[in-house]
């Protein structure tokens, strides 16, 4: 069996270096530009090349998170970012941007492309869809079961990397825009400011009204703050499933936290590999690991758990300290022990021939040739002298531990050139050292650059402002949650609706749409997230959309669109349309969903300047962008009325209904409870309109408007649909809202 990789957290040189020294077999770190944990003490250019000798020179690897979502304004910035870290050697890069995996693998060829846990795959058909694209490693959704990464592991044959210890986001990675919507610190760039770990109240059914059950006792309830998880008497099971590497987070904790944890998991792999019929975990490390940064309490995450209440950090989200005592012994015995490897030493000194320093360690030598020493005049070299000189090896990974001098006469030899031959001689040994360890090949590679690519490339990068005008008329889009909300959509004739495909499940309801008579067509708009458990479901899916009715689809994440692609090559032609959270940055990544998908839609977080640059890249694609309805902030396997009351659909056999968080602020924020699929969405307390701006966003080369309903009923929906058709322009008058924000339109995100 091929012994599994333990992965540490580095946020900085010295947590590193701890990890290392604890046994880490490979360090994530970042560097100072596109990284997930932008206040982070994070990376020098200097300090990554660093790193990554020093860790191969033990037998360790490194990988760089470029792990955020990237502009078209700063995507030229990628190549020479990551070309001295692909010079010097580093093992792989953890890649969020569709954009920048593709245009990495590109450069870089040779340089290993992991998928960050950002980009929420969530079974074997999104990873099929990036490992068709060159991932070599896939950091799947932390919330799946142990069962569906195996299931992914046994269908694509990839690499899986999993977290094993440390907080967890209540919302699916890389789907959540709390941060970045009510702040602007957007959790897509690495700036999340962690609003789940403030206090929430929660009322069931979405009036407004709060229900208290955000208080106990009097004090404050926090029903979005998951539990740290910590799996290490899990470690057999997940060894056995065939993961291949196992994650600990903290990029943002001390280089304590980095070394003790993972000195512990060091000693219980190694100790399952010895015996795994007697795996047990002593209560002493247990104690340790829990004093180490760890929220009041911990869970063992998903990997047996879809939700509940149980994995809720309910009345302390916050760290409860750590104990003084073991930090000190941590760092004592990882930080500031000696960890360099003893080297033996042979010099020769002969009058008239060239000096020879031959350099042995680690079951390798190598050799160096100096000046040849002069007959001593006043001055020989001393041993004590030779000795103190070759004993400098200040921070190399080397100690002088023996040394034998053949010196026959009394010669001199200026001192530098005595170091000079230590640093030469030592450089060369770790030179062997890492060609021992296997990692020689990796540097010195060449890169391609840019200018270097295809004639194709070329023509695509190509600048064009996709369609639309100030005095064109925008087509009207509907997203509709509900059957109320379809209906006024069809009577009001806008050109598209996409409807839920949760509400298609209605046999009843479905024959009314085959032969009514209406000019909108219908795509089906389907689930934000499907896992596993939804297999039978996307059966039924496939039987609708091999009925004409509907023209094609809304995907909502990787695993639909390759569900598509699979389910109807060679057949129907249903077009696929990819939702905002498929996120699209830059040109790059529109390139690369647009091999499947013939409509976009832009991410919410981009402002209209942003927004012109990737409008742009389009070429002849369709890009549209939702202008009015509440913005979708976290999706979540938990569920708020599973914390409060226990699951709903256990209870009263409900597939979908609404709740409500209300902060500390008094705004209220609806919650979808999807139980056909066991997820919540939670929206913004406002509804986005961008009424006032759709001569600007014309002009920017977006012509397709987008209505998202949510909590309307059916009159309010009406309404609504018929203030965006008939407004035509700028929409100042009779607007049927009082409140509403223009969210990232102006600022954008951080």
């Amino acid at each position: 069996m091929k012994k599994v990789e333990l992965l540490a957290p580095a946020g900085n040189y010295e947590s590193f270096l701890g990890a290392v020294h604890a046994g880490a077999d490979a360090v994530y770190l970042g560097g100072d530009k596109f990284g997930a944990r932008a206040y982070a003490d994070n990376f020098t250019e200097e300090e990554v090349c660093r790193a990554v000798r020093y860790a191969h020179i033990y037998g360790r690897k490194v990988y760089l998170t470029v792990n955020t979502l990237v502009k078209e304004r700063e995507f030229h910035e990628i190549y020479s970012y990551l070309l001295p870290f692909y010079e010097a050697g580093l093992d792989g890069v953890i890649v969020q941007d569709l954009g920048v995996f593709q245009a990495v693998g590109r450069w870089f060829p040779a340089l290993a492309r992991h998928v960050s846990t950002q980009m929420a795959v969530t079974g074997f058909r999104g990873a099929e869809y990036l490992k068709a694209l060159g991932a070599d490693r896939i950091v799947p959704a932390r919330e799946l079961s142990l069962a569906e990464i195996k299931e992914i592991k046994e269908k694509t044959g990839i690499e899986i990397e999993t977290f094993i210890h440390g907080a967890v986001c209540y919302c699916y990675s890389g789907q959540c825009l709390f941060s970045s919507v009510i702040g602007g610190r957007s959790g897509n760039r690495g700036r999340c400011a962690q609003p789940c770990r403030l206090p929430y109240g929660i009322s069931h059914g979405f009036s407004g009204a709060v229900s208290g059950l955000g208080r106990k006792a009097g004090k404050d309830m926090y029903p979005l703050s998951l539990k740290d998880m910590c799996t290490v008497e899990l470690l057999g099971e997940l060894i056995e499933a065939g993961i291949d590497s196992l994650k600990i987070e903290g990029r943002m904790k001390s280089p304590e936290y980095a070394a003790g944890v993972t000195g512990i998991y060091r000693k219980y792999i190694d100790r399952y590999y010895e015996d795994p019929g007697n795996y047990r975990v002593e209560e002493e490390d247990r104690k340790k690991l829990e004093s180490l940064y760890i929220r009041s309490e911990i869970s063992q995450g998903y990997y047996y758990k879809h939700n509940g209440r149980d994995m809720i950090s309910l009345e302390n989200p916050g760290y409860t300290g750590s104990d003084e005592g073991l930090l000190g012994q941590i760092r004592k015995t990882y930080l500031e022990g000696d960890f360099r490897y003893p080297v033996r030493m042979d010099i020769r000194l002969v009058k008239g021939e060239e000096t020879e320093l031959v350099v042995t360690g680690s079951g390798v030598q190598a050799a160096a040739k100096g000046e040849k020493p002069q007959e001593a005049q006043k001055q020989p070299l001393t041993e004590e002298g030779i000795r103190r000189q070759l004993g400098k090896c200040g921070n190399t990974a080397f100690y002088l531990d023996d040394l034998s001098i053949w010196m026959p006469e009394d010669v001199f030899l200026p001192v530098k050139h005595i170091n000079d031959l230590r640093r030469t001689a030592l450089e060369r040994l770790e030179e062997e050292i890492i060609r021992k360890n296997g990692f020689r090949s990796l540097y010195g590679r060449k890169a391609k650059k840019p200018e270097e690519e295809t004639e194709l490339y070329k023509k695509h990068s190509e600048h064009h402002i996709a369609g639309g005008k100030k005095d064109g008329k925008a087509k009207i889009h509907v997203l509709a949650l509900t059957k109320e909300q379809c209906a006024a959509t069809i009577s009001c004739g806008a050109e598209r609706l996409y409807v839920d495909a949760d509400l298609c499940m209605d046999k009843e309801w479905m024959k009314e749409w085959k032969d009514a008579g209406r000019k909108t067509e219908l795509y089906l708009a389907l689930p934000y997230v499907i896992r596993q458990k939804d297999d039978l479901y996307l059966d039924k899916i496939e039987s609708l959309l091999r009925e004409s009715v509907f023209e094609g689809v809304l995907a909502r994440n990787l695993e639909e669109l390759q569900y598509i692609k699979n389910s109807f090559q060679g057949l129907r032609d249903i077009k696929i349309v990819s939702d905002a959270g498929l996120y699209i940055w830059n040109g790059e990544a529109l390139r690369v969903l647009g091999r499947d998908c013939k409509e976009a839609y832009v991410p919410v977080e981009l402002n209209i300047h942003e927004l012109k640059e990737l409008a742009g890249k389009a070429g002849e694609r369709d890009l549209a962008m939702s202008v009015y309805g509440r913005v979708p902030m976290m999706i979540s396997a938990n569920c708020v009325a599973g914390t409060t009351e226990g699951c709903r659909r256990k209870k009263k056999g409900q597939r979908q209904e609404f709740a409500a968080l209300t902060d500390r602020y008094g705004k209220v924020f609806p919650v979808y409870l999807n139980c056909a699929h066991c997820y919540n969405v939670v929206y913004n307390s406002l509804p986005l309109s961008l009424h006032q701006n759709t001569d600007k966003i014309k002009e920017a080369g977006i012509s397709t408007f987008r209505l998202d309903f949510t909590v309307e009923g059916e009159d309010e929906t009406k309404q609504i649909l018929r203030f965006w058709m008939e407004g035509g322009g700028n929409l100042y008058k009779n607007v049927p809202y009082a409140e509403y924000t223009k969210g990232h339109f102006k600022r954008g995100a951080e």
